[in-house]
């Protein structure tokens, strides 16, 4: 079994800075991709030599990092605006399942809510 776990949302103000953090346990024996999503749309996503990619929502606000041997992705957001809030989800994907099959598969927390007013 994996379980993904966010944490850092809550409320902010306009202009405010965060963090969100995403640890993974359990049976990951070959991540390939961590990324943020704020629903299903994609934030931003970093693969095991620190190439990143951003989604049209970041504009430049926000950074990805991360650990794969950690197992452990963050979302720096800075300069939040109203448009920000959202329900925000790590997603983690390997290269083989939860019983070491070469299936690659993909796994989501339950999400870490963002909510900035103006």
């Amino acid at each position: 079994q994996v379980r993904l776990v966010e944490s850092g949302g809550g409320f902010f103000q306009s202009g405010d800075s965060l963090r969100l953090s995403c640890v993974a346990s359990g049976s990951l024996y070959g991540v390939i991709s961590m990324s943020w999503h704020k629903g299903r749309q994609l934030v931003a996503e970093i693969d095991p030599g620190n190439q990143k990619s951003y989604g049209s929502s970041a504009n430049g606000r926000f950074t990805i990092s991360g650990d794969f041997g950690k197992k452990t992705v963050y979302l720096e957001m800075r300069d939040l605006k109203p448009e920000d809030t959202g329900p925000y989800y790590c997603k983690m994907k390997d290269l083989y399942n939860i019983y070491g099959a070469a299936i690659p598969s993909e796994y989501w927390g339950q999400g870490t809510q963002v909510t900035v007013t103006a």
